[in-house]
């Protein structure tokens, strides 16, 4: 890279710690302000902070990496790690997580369970699982940092991970949510510029002739098929029977996301909201933002296919098209953008991840009379902690690939069935989540042990055997405190089994939940219909981008007429701001 490259990045380093230096004395005032941004953070700033924090560079690097190799249908990979997540907020998950009022996901089992040993149970396990997922993540994040920085700073991967790393940890702990939320900001107008400039510059360069010649057959069709047969004998033999991945892929996608938000930074972000009304506006926005990340991802495929034979990992393919296209200048403000999508994806990770190490562990059990400083303090020791952990585990890992569906399919599936249950059965009891949880956490162990595994094998047993173990710990123990399942009924106003609950409860009650905005109805299908809106706004794009026009059309009306039903059944229900 050219010097003035090199500038623009260092000078966006600078402008990043400075807001940590910035929002430090307001983020120190208390542990709510430190977290939560003492939930007077506007609703569009949190959908923003949210949105950018999954345009991660290290999976952005794997989507661009599926799409060469196996095209448009690895779009419907991306179910596994719940991308239609935005739909079921708009429509009701959202409101329910902010109705519930607590300070993360895992205090919100006090809520749920109460506060007994059940109840302290179920949070711990959760907190556990939290800690865990998102340490693994920074292991993610770590190889694909390492990767992609490695080819513009000719330094070793691991070493150049380790300085960015260090970088971004700073103004996380000096900043808390405040920093991160309002440097997520900037990092979406960044990436958007960026985004958009790569699109561009691959729809100028793609001459539809001539990338008919070098795609292969069918790549631009969504359309399943039971088994692509050309992966064969390649380091993505993995995708080979698809039609079976498929399945367990848009399973677990419903399930995760029919579970809420899970132990990352997003349930962090509507517990975040003002009210209700404003979660549910963060889950309509959520998906937004990411657009312009599908028609980037798809430029630098299409372009990456003009130098296929100096591709030899596909999980380098986006940093050598960038260092091969962009001119300078322009490089130096596309990459700042993707170093933005690295810190603000690793550092609201790092932030929530300090969240429940604090309050779930360390206070509770440690220090239930620690004041706020002291307790500030601890989350700065929490974050290192908490980096140094997903740095070891990065170290290890092989690839970006195998760490993320490990984390997707093995460790995503030990809790995806408890954090289902919690939601829509009022018979699960604390132990029935946590012992259940703690058994699929076991069964995610298998998949290391056996590396070979394919998924479509290892997701249901995990999440049968997690299944089964809630149920029978549930059974064996007694059920939650009336008076506990009463009031998280009265105040999140959940749909799903539980009619004993209800019934116990006041006729007024009853009618007042019967309305649409509070419809078990309503909400599944504006989460249907959210879902139709959303997958339009990502192949729309992605199809301009390769001048495939009639396609892309179709896909921007069906966006369209989908938003259009939206403004009727959803946005006109929505309570006034208060």
């Amino acid at each position: 890279m050219n010097v003035l490259d090199y500038l623009i990045i260092v000078a966006y380093f600078v402008l990043v710690i400075g807001l940590g230096f910035w929002y430090r004395k307001r983020a120190s005032e208390n542990l709510h302000s430190y977290f939560l941004g003492d939930n007077k953070i506007h609703w569009l700033v949190l959908a923003m902070s949210g949105s950018v924090s999954t345009f991660d560079i290290t999976g952005t690097m794997w989507i661009v990496s599926l799409l060469f190799v196996i095209g448009m249908k690895s779009m419907w990979v991306h179910w596994m790690w719940g991308f239609m997540l935005g739909a079921f907020c708009l429509s009701f998950m959202g409101k329910w997580v902010r109705r519930s009022n607590a300070m993360t996901g895992a205090e919100w089992m006090v809520t749920r369970f109460g506060n007994t040993a059940a109840g302290a149970a179920a949070r711990t396990a959760y907190a556990l699982m939290a800690v865990i997922t998102q340490a693994a993540f920074i292991g993610y994040a770590f190889q694909g940092i390492g990767k992609f920085s490695s080819v513009y700073l000719s330094l070793p991967p691991n070493l150049c991970a380790v300085i960015i790393i260090g970088i971004t940890t700073l103004y996380v702990l000096l900043g808390g949510l405040f920093s991160v939320v309002i440097t997520d900001v900037i990092q979406t107008v960044i990436l958007t510029m960026a985004g958009i400039v790569i699109a561009s510059l691959a729809y100028s360069h793609v001459n539809p002739e001539h990338l008919a010649q070098l795609l292969p057959t069918d790549w631009n069709s969504i359309a399943p098929v039971w088994r692509i047969e050309y992966v064969q004998e390649t380091a993505s033999a993995e995708y080979e029977w698809f039609g079976l991945l498929l399945i367990a892929w848009v399973a677990k996608g419903l399930f995760l996301n029919a579970g809420g938000p899970a132990q990352m930074y997003d349930f962090q972000r509507f517990l975040s909201a003002r009210n209700e009304r404003d979660a549910a506006m963060i889950g309509a926005s959520w998906s937004f933002f990411l657009v312009i990340r599908w028609a980037m991802a798809m430029g630098i495929t299409l372009l990456a296919f003009q130098i296929a034979e100096d591709i030899r990992d596909p999980e380098q393919v986006m940093p050598i098209v960038l260092q091969e296209y962009l001119p300078v200048g322009l490089k130096g403000i596309v990459i700042a953008g993707l170093l933005a999508a690295f810190m603000s994806t690793f550092s609201s990770t790092a932030n929530s991840a300090a969240s429940y190490i604090v309050r779930d562990f360390w206070q509770p059990f440690f220090k239930p009379d620690a004041d706020d400083r002291s307790l500030i303090r601890a989350s700065y020791v929490a974050t290192a902690a908490v980096v140094v952990a997903g740095i070891l585990i990065g170290v290890q890992a092989g690839s970006i690939t195998q760490i993320f569906n490990w984390l997707m399919m093995a460790l995503g599936a030990a809790v995806v069935v408890p954090n289902v249950l919690r939601w829509y059965w009022w018979r699960l009891n604390g132990w029935g989540y946590a012992i259940g949880s703690l058994a699929g956490i076991a069964l995610s162990l298998i998949p290391l042990f056996l590396p070979d595994t394919p998924m479509y094998v290892s997701f249901p047993v995990i999440s049968l055997g997690s299944f089964v173990v809630c149920l029978l710990a549930s059974y064996v123990t007694d059920p939650v405190e009336q008076n506990t399942l009463i009031a998280f009924y009265q105040k999140v106003r959940p749909f799903g089994l539980w009619a004993p609950v209800s019934r116990l409860l006041k006729s007024e009650q009853e009618t007042s939940s019967n309305d649409a905005y509070e419809s078990p109805y309503y909400a599944l299908f504006n989460t249907c219909v959210g879902m139709i809106a959303i997958a339009g706004l990502y192949l729309a794009p992605m199809y301009l981008v390769g001048h495939w026009h009639g396609r892309a059309l179709m896909y921007f009306a069906v966006a369209s007429a989908a938003v259009g039903v939206l403004y009727f059944t959803w946005y006109r229900y929505l309570p006034q701001d208060d």
